[in-house]
């Protein structure tokens, strides 16, 4: 276990501030694996820029992960067809961004063959995101569940859903800003379709 840096949860798609802490305490980083499942957070949503503003994308969960589940043990639902909603969000969202298309082929099987528990689900595509930004990034897990990490900055609620995160964020190209102005604090597919290589760069 790492003695200084900071423990971030897994999250679906994660949001740009999640990889600017990457970038920021890198190596240094561990990821909570022992923790209760909370609900309504990016650990199963994520939000995209839609041409009408912010979308909300979220991975159902099977019914009784509740509050006492571990969070590796929370499995995905298949009860209704999130994963083509997903993909079409995406597509509908960024086929006009200048590097969809250079990504497309690597996303789409997340969309198309089906992950049982969510925890996997979100590694993997955290794994693929951290290659394309090109941050090395062994990933290193929390062993037992601790309430607090006095010697770790701790991010596992700071980051949510319901609170913005106060970081410093400059404007970059949105493919819908015309309409809605820039909009911070998306998820990190929203930053990588739109830079591409250069996003490492403006981490």
């Amino acid at each position: 276990m790492i003695e200084k840096g900071a423990v971030l949860p897994m999250f679906y798609l994660p949001p740009v501030a999640y990889f600017t802490q990457i970038n920021a305490y890198k190596p240094d980083i561990v990821i909570e694996s022992e923790e209760h499942f909370p609900k309504q957070t990016y650990r199963n949503r994520t939000n995209i820029y839609s041409p009408d503003g912010v979308l909300v994308l979220t991975v159902p969960v099977v019914k009784g992960s509740k509050m006492h589940t571990n969070v590796k043990d929370v499995k995905i639902s298949y009860d209704f067809k999130w994963q083509r909603q997903h993909w079409m969000g995406l597509e509908t969202c960024y086929r006009r961004s200048a590097y969809f298309e250079y990504y497309e082929d690597d996303f789409a099987p997340f969309y198309q063959k089906n992950f049982t528990y969510l925890f996997d689900y979100n590694e993997q595509l955290l794994q693929m995101l951290l290659k394309f930004i090109k941050i090395q990034l062994p990933l290193q897990y929390t062993e037992t569940y601790e309430a607090e990490y006095p010697s770790l900055n701790d991010f596992r609620s700071a980051i949510s859903t319901k609170k913005e995160f106060d970081f410093e964020q400059k404007p970059y190209f949105q493919v819908f800003d015309e309409r809605n102005g820039f909009i911070k604090n998306l998820s990190i597919v929203d930053l990588l379709f739109n830079q591409g290589p250069q996003t490492i760069n403006y981490l």
